[in-house]
């Protein structure tokens, strides 16, 4: 007997039992997004590999170490999208949406990183993503995390912080950056290797370090927030009062800089203590200079991510309640039963397209289709024999509560299955 073949590690099946907590929140940020007037795009899975060179910066782990690239038959190198704001960036350009246009947008899919796996971690991830284009000012950026804290709340995750800071500008982060690597030298025997290698190439990214070691050394080096230049600090202070005025909580952490290169002024990022150490699960900020960086004209843009697999964690270990069971299970017994059974399930599912209605297919005893009942998790069992079909009727029987059997006509039944099911629950 042949061995079978298994899935490429950290590369995972998402089973039935999963499945309805990825629709609850795809479904729920759908729904936060439109209210806030987005727009969907789809985007490509590969792309150029220049294009995240250039982007996510050359002297990351994401291009050094994580990314899945290969030659195509004509030569060219691709790669399977690390991330997706390179691609929608490239996407709206090439497609002229972003030339002296205002673009809100959003999109969900899989990336791919060769990373080690774990929970939470794996190599290829979802997520759902938002960009903006062509609004400038902190009103925007404060929309955008007010708006992730809806979706928190549509949700029902409570236990979420909101961490914040600025990078600033370009030219305060180059006086910043002189003064940041002059004090990393002082100290070269405390930095480990990933570090020392990126001391001059991308010295922001060592206060991202999480090597424990270094956390007394990065918490005494200079602060970005001391070096901010005025434009910088006055937008920062306005997106602080708008979320104040808002009422979302925050914390200002000066040593957060995101793992990517493009990100200038506002980053955010939300984290939990309930995913051990894969605690953020949504993060983003501003790329003003990305636009122009990949051709386009100068444009501002701002955006985020949020990880699906890891929101799924959060749901599911808060006991988000999610129902995909059938609400009704037709039970089809005797002579002329199983046809009347599909007819009688097609009539009920165009009553009200909300009821989820399982048919016994592939036949059976009366006791063997009331296990299949019990065992779909349906709340309702429709009973169909030979005397029911003649007489029009159904025995209803409520298999998780000790009710008494009713019969229901089958012009009636659709009426009667909406008085007595809960459609509306998630």
């Amino acid at each position: 007997m042949s061995k079978h073949i298994q899935a490429v590690r950290g590369m995972n099946d998402i089973l039935p039992q999963d499945t309805p907590y990825w629709r609850l929140l795809e479904d729920t940020a759908r729904h936060v997004f439109e209210a806030y007037s987005l727009e969907e795009i789809r985007l490509p899975i590969v792309e150029k590999t220049d294009l995240f060179k250039r982007t996510i910066g050359e002297v990351t782990d994401i291009v050094e170490k994580e990314m899945y690239t290969f030659e195509d038959r004509n030569g060219d190198s691709l790669t399977l999208r690390p991330e997706g704001t390179a691609g929608c960036v490239r996407g709206c350009i090439e497609n002229g949406l972003t030339h002296n246009q205002i673009q809100r947008l959003w999109y969900k899919g899989p990336m791919f990183r060769h990373e080690r796996p774990q929970k939470g971690r794996y190599r290829q991830f979802h997520q759902i993503g938002v960009e903006c284009f062509g609004l400038a000012g902190p009103d925007a950026d404060a929309e955008l995390i007010i708006m992730t804290a809806r979706l928190w709340r549509e949700l029902g995750l409570t236990d979420l912080q909101l961490q914040l800071n600025t990078l600033g500008s370009a030219e305060a982060r180059v006086a910043y950056r002189d003064k940041l690597v002059t004090y990393m030298e002082s100290h070269l025997d405390k930095l480990d290797e990933d570090s020392k290698r990126r001391l001059h190439s991308n010295p922001l990214r060592i206060l991202d370090s999480k090597n424990p070691d270094m956390q007394q050394l990065i918490a005494d080096a200079p602060n970005l927030l001391d070096h901010l230049d005025d434009e910088s600090k006055k937008d920062f202070e306005q997106l602080c009062d708008f979320l104040n005025a808002a009422g979302i909580e925050y914390v200002v952490n000066p040593r957060l800089v995101r793992g990517l290169d493009y990100y200038n002024k506002t980053v955010f990022e939300w984290v939990t203590d309930q995913l051990g150490a894969q605690g953020t699960v949504c993060a983003g900020g501003r790329f003003d200079g990305l636009v122009g960086q990949l051709g386009g004209k100068d444009t501002q843009a701002l955006g985020f991510a949020m990880g699906i697999e890891r929101l799924v964690l959060l749901l599911q270990q808060v006991e988000v309640a999610v129902d995909a069971a059938p609400h009704a299970y037709i039970i089809m017994a005797g002579e002329g039963t199983t046809q009347a059974g599909l007819l009688l399930a097609e009539r009920l599912r165009d009553v009200d397209s909300r009821l989820r209605i399982r048919t016994n297919c592939g036949g059976g005893s009366f006791k063997s289709q009331f296990k299949r009942a019990d065992k779909s998790g349906a709340q309702l069992a429709v009973i169909l024999g030979e005397d029911e079909v003649a007489n029009e009727v159904v025995a209803v029987k409520n298999l998780r509560q000790g009710e008494e059997q009713q019969s229901v006509g089958w012009n009636e039944l659709g009426a009667f299955l909406q008085s007595h099911l809960d459609l509306n629950s998630k």
